[in-house]
């Protein structure tokens, strides 16, 4: 819609920086104060200016070091384009970063989801539901810190309760109510969880390339944990992540904060401390899980028995 150094109002467009579903975005320079901003211009221009400014109304209150800042929102008198003035990060965004890496290390993952969880759980407080958390929806600032952004199909629900009716989103990432249309603030945690797993593993639990079959997977909720894919994933990572992606909302957590409690202490919990729970709980486990059994009847056999209690059988 825009060329390069075009003047739109006060702002001298540089180069775009990438179009999606419900607008394009360009990298501009603010000609008043010599300041890079970033202006994303809505694709359905034929839509009432009030409608049009919905994301800016909802983005514009939001005051997160997370969450990328709407400044204003302007129609140009030229050509009758309606846009709004974003902050502009200078950086990439997590699906970049994803496609040149096979997986990000436990520790920067779990920093990055500490912050995404952050910039969530503060919309959420505000009754705010994202509902496209994507990696393409998370920017990373040169120094790695991490930037929500695209709130285009967000909406504000009335109560904590209430879910927002749409099945719009992005396939893999979204939660199977989501798919029922009821997205709900667990729906964006559910989104977060798959992220995260992306992260770990470089790899999505769920993909094909019909999202009918997607939903139909998501519906079925069977996927490999990501310990399995990452065999030196901690197992606090893994509990969380696989929490996160529950198909059952009773076993989710119910919103950003919560999530972010859990991530806030596994982050705290120093690596050592996490790994030597992790090595205390595999002895469990292989302590309860081993079971013998019988060489004549082959029923299993109590611990520690010297002969078998269903067919009289000395063991060996």
């Amino acid at each position: 819609m825009f060329l390069k150094d075009q003047l739109v109002g006060k702002y001298k467009i540089i180069k775009a920086l990438g179009t999606g579903g419900f607008g394009s975005v360009y990298l501009a320079e603010d000609t008043f104060i010599g300041k890079l901003v970033a202006l994303k211009v809505p694709h359905r221009q034929n839509q009432e200016k009030e409608k049009l400014a919905d994301e800016a109304k909802l983005m514009a209150p939001l005051n997160h070091p997370n969450i990328v800042s709407v400044l204003t929102a302007e129609n140009d008198a030229g050509s009758d384009l309606f846009f709004i003035v974003m902050e502009y990060v200078d950086g990439e965004s997590l699906s970049d970063r994803l496609a040149k890496v096979s997986s990000i290390p436990e520790s920067q993952a779990l920093t990055f989801a500490v912050e995404i969880a952050d910039a969530v759980a503060y919309a959420h407080t505000l009754n705010i539901i994202h509902r496209d958390l994507r990696p393409s929806n998370v920017l990373l600032t040169k120094d790695d810190v991490v930037k929500v952004t695209d709130f285009s199909i967000s909406r504000l629900l009335k109560d904590k309760d209430a879910y927002a009716s749409t099945r719009i989103g992005s396939p893999p990432y979204m939660a199977p109510e989501h798919f029922q249309g009821r997205a709900t603030l667990a729906s964006d945690v559910y989104s977060i969880g798959v992220m995260l797993y992306e992260m770990v593993t470089g790899a999505l639990p769920f993909f094909d390339i019909s999202p009918q079959k997607i939903e139909e997977l998501v519906a079925l909720g069977r996927f490999t944990p990501p310990n399995l894919k990452n065999r030196s994933l901690s197992k606090g990572f893994n509990d969380v992540i696989m929490k996160a992606m529950s198909r059952d909302l009773s076993q989710r957590y119910r919103n950003g904060g919560e999530l972010l409690d859990d991530l806030k202490r596994l982050k705290h919990t120093p690596i050592k401390e996490r790994e030597l729970s992790d090595i205390r709980e595999r002895i469990r486990y292989r302590e309860s899980a081993k079971e013998s059994f019988c060489f004549n009847c082959r029923r299993p056999l109590p611990k520690r028995a010297l002969t078998c209690p269903n067919c009289g059988q000395k063991q060996d």
